[in-house]
């Protein structure tokens, strides 16, 4: 139960946003954890967390105060409307985090529009995540200004989170000057994606590995499911010659992954170039791909297993608090073994069935 105890100890940190009324029926650290374990089984609103909280009232009060019963649907929707999201992130992501450190992080930071979470007073939230590829963990987030996009975003996300001796792979809007030195001044190393805004460097780049065999080369081959596809890694680290490297601090090497994939007949070649302060082949590489986790580990779970992009969830802060929720209860699913292997939805459908799974979910158990 200390798991349990740890997490009731970082939600009482949370303001709550009814302190102006005066008596509370409710805790809110009840609140956050019965919607939490409800957002584990399934629940996609708030009258779901409302009836999962009547269900299980009896298993919650092991662990919960409830004296005046389950809070009923609309006490989880204001709540909910009005808690500050970063507050909530900051609770649920760092229990995380100290249950599931490791030693060598990548840390891939990339954004994600909530299509479903506009409406008449504001567009719908863009939010800018850092995900660690190793422990499927969101260490942190920010929301993008309506008025802006991403690049302002990230350094700010930055100094929210800990990413000393991590490599921090962003793709091509990223790839800036500031947010470059930003990842150097937080003892961090950094891959970055090269495209278009960056388009002098890009080319030299290309034309770099189109001529010149680089000096560092690695190769993998994946198979299955009647595809076959080929990696190369070329890492250069010899580049007195960029004309931009003055301008990049940290800058150590540049990179390229080659790409051959051979599927039903047809041979598809696709090259991608990098900038890096990483000076070794594996590393580069490793780091190369795992930035593509936060998209197939992340965001395609948010919206095929939790369906962010159809939830109902527009006014005030909720779509911010429920894209949380969201974030939490996939690493705990992912990093919950429950037997033998099982997809997420299928450990949501368990846990909701059985209280002995949500248990291992929840506590590890």
């Amino acid at each position: 139960m200390m798991r349990i105890q740890r997490l009731m100890e970082l939600a009482g940190t949370i303001s709550d946003p009814r302190r102006e009324y005066g008596n509370l029926r409710h805790n809110l650290v009840t609140i956050v954890i019965i919607s939490l374990c409800a957002k584990i089984c399934g629940a996609e609103d708030f009258e779901d967390i409302e009836e999962f909280g009547k269900a299980r009232k009896e298993w919650l009060e092991n662990f919960l105060e409830t004296p005046n019963g389950i809070p009923d649907k609309d006490t989880f929707r204001r709540v909910f409307e009005r808690i500050d999201p970063t507050e909530l992130a900051n609770c649920l992501y760092s229990w995380l985090e100290t249950a599931h450190d490791c030693k060598e992080k990548t840390i891939n930071i990339d954004g994600k529009t909530i299509c479903g979470s506009g409406n008449s007073e504001h567009k719908a939230y863009h939010v800018v995540s850092a995900w660690v590829s190793e422990n499927q963990i969101t260490l942190g987030e920010i929301v993008v200004d309506e008025k802006s996009n991403e690049i302002p975003a990230i350094p700010q996300l930055l100094d929210l989170i800990d990413v000393e001796g991590a490599v921090v792979t962003i793709d091509a809007m990223g790839c800036q000057t500031g947010i470059a030195e930003k990842i150097i001044e937080k003892n961090a190393d950094y891959c970055l994606a090269l495209k278009g805004n960056q388009a002098s460097l890009h080319d030299d780049v290309k034309l770099y590995f189109e001529n010149i065999e680089a000096e560092q080369k690695k190769t993998t081959k994946e198979k299955g499911h009647g595809r076959i596809e080929t990696r190369e890694y070329f890492l250069e680290t010899d580049i007195d010659w960029l004309p931009q490297k003055q301008l990049w601090r940290g800058i150590s090497s540049i990179g390229a992954v080659k790409s051959t994939i051979y599927e039903k007949g047809e041979t598809c070649i696709e090259t991608r170039y990098f900038i890096s302060s990483l000076t070794d082949v594996d590393r580069f590489a490793d780091s190369a791909r795992k930035h593509w986790s936060i998209e197939n580990q992340l965001h395609w779970h948010l919206d095929v297993t939790f369906g962010e992009d159809n939830a109902r969830m527009r006014k005030d802060n909720s779509p911010l608090n429920w894209n949380v929720l969201r974030k939490t209860a996939l690493t705990l699913l992912k990093n919950a073994d429950v037997g033998k292997k099982q997809s997420l939805k299928r450990k949501m459908f368990m846990a909701a069935l059985d209280i002995s799974v949500l248990e291992k979910i929840v506590f590890k158990k």
